[in-house]
């Protein structure tokens, strides 16, 4: 009896719909040549759920994606809802839905693809074999903590509690010596101890945790010593950890060290196998029915997919080299083409990764 997994799909809005096309092909070819069945079933979320449900997050797309295996994410947002109050902006469904599914660990992946090495805007001999992994805690902190605005004696006042507790610093801090071990099992733990006490408790439980880890690697950094060793030598990084503001700025950053963040996938896991995967990129609305958005990212979010939720690393690696097969043939869509005259289309990319893939899972 073939193995069923269930897969909320939530296009969202912009080139979402287009891009999560090609990556439903692409999950569906793995089910083919693996054995195993997808049963996927799509839901409104962002702008489209705006206009169609008058919420971004409809109780019935929250419902789907409770009820599946995971969650695969296209992009939310657009100008026609920039002016729309808060509770109605695309991007409160996102906030809404990693709340309502328990989604406390951010994971986003930098790694260079050899083709594409000049379009770093860093040295190529700095960015080439880059291959790192930012684990971020994404439901506590600053982010989270309570916010006051008032009157002072010297004028306004603005206070951003940062908050916390030493059961989310250990789940966030398990999830990355878990990650490292499939890995180089090495761990940088990102705080600054040297001034904050929530940091310094952040790195009492790095510390404890990772006596349970003696195969990993734990090693501690300031925040603004990591920074900068990420431009001047990232790959001396394998798996950097860290809490919400601070990984919010340094995944961004290490991001950018592969020069394209169109290219970038993420995965946001709760509890247990559970996540919702997503690529990094926006909803380009400007691109958005042309036919010629990047649909790699979207399916490398399939392959993140693939190995953290559904324990199929086999197939996860083979999405993965029929990406880098198809980069290295040469082929660009027009986002990380030099000559754009000879970029091609988000559906004809899909198809190539699929040839490739086809190959791969023979």
């Amino acid at each position: 009896m073939k193995k069923n997994y269930r897969i909320a799909i939530l296009p969202g809005d912009g080139i979402g719909p287009e891009i999560m096309q090609e990556a439903v092909k692409v999950l569906n070819l793995v089910g083919e040549r693996e054995g195993v069945t997808f049963t996927c079933e799509e839901g409104r979320i962002g702008g489209i759920a705006i206009d169609t449900d008058g919420t971004p997050l409809p109780e019935e797309t929250l419902k789907l994606a409770k009820e599946a295996d995971a969650v695969l994410l296209g992009a939310v947002g657009g100008p026609k809802w920039d002016q729309n109050p808060g509770h109605l902006r695309p991007e409160t469904g996102l906030l809404g839905i990693r709340k309502g599914l328990g989604l406390f660990a951010n994971l986003r992946p930098a790694t260079m693809i050899n083709s594409l090495v000049d379009a770093s805007s860093l040295k190529p001999e700095v960015v080439s074999g880059v291959d790192l992994i930012v684990v971020r805690e994404l439901t506590g902190g600053i982010y989270f903590g309570e916010k006051k605005r008032y009157d002072g004696p010297n004028g306004e006042v603005a206070e951003d509690q940062c908050v916390y507790h030493e059961a989310e610093i250990e789940r966030i801090i398990r999830v990355a010596f878990d990650v490292a071990r499939k890995r180089q099992k090495r761990v940088v733990s990102v705080d600054k101890a040297n001034v904050l006490e929530s940091s310094r408790l952040w790195r009492k439980v790095a510390e404890r945790v990772g006596a349970d880890y003696p195969d990993v690697e734990l090693s501690h950094q300031l925040v603004d010593s990591c920074a900068m060793q990420l431009v001047r030598d990232p790959k001396q990084f394998d798996v950097i950890v860290t809490e919400n503001m601070f990984g919010d700025i340094l995944s961004d950053q290490a991001a950018m060290l592969t020069g394209s963040i169109g290219m970038l996938s993420s995965a946001s896991l709760a509890a247990g196998t559970f996540g919702l995967y997503e690529p990094v990129h926006g909803s380009a609305p400007d691109i958005a029915g042309k036919g010629i958005a990047n649909p790699l990212a979207t399916i490398l979010s399939v392959a993140m997919m693939l190995r953290l939720s559904l324990g199929m690393d086999k197939a996860a690696d083979a999405v993965e080299k029929a990406v880098g097969d198809v980069l290295e043939a040469g082929h660009r869509t027009g986002d990380i083409a030099s000559d754009r005259s000879k970029a091609i289309g988000t559906v004809e990319m899909g198809q190539l990764v699929r040839d490739e893939l086809s190959k791969i899972l023979n």
